[in-house]
């Protein structure tokens, strides 16, 4: 009984589902729209400055230092 029930159920649902009625396609108008060239030049004005930077030897020395630390509770015991 349950069985049939579920397949009248099943059956009731996909008819449902199938007399519907689906929206209408709206088309939709394209535009053409032309492309513009640009024939203008800008001058750049060179900056002959050199700041001074600091070089260091390893990359992210700091935080290479700062996840290198062991603790206390990381060593073995002896019994």
């Amino acid at each position: 009984m349950k069985t049939i029930l579920t397949l009248i159920f099943v059956l009731f649902i996909g008819v449902a589902a199938q007399a519907q009625n689906g929206a209408a396609e709206v088309k939709i108008e394209t535009l053409v729209m032309d492309i513009a060239k640009a024939t203008s030049k800008q001058e750049v004005a060179v900056k002959n400055e050199n700041p001074v930077a600091r070089l260091y030897m390893f990359k992210n020395s700091r935080i290479t230092k700062a996840l290198s630390f062991s603790t206390q509770l990381n060593k073995a015991k002896l019994a």
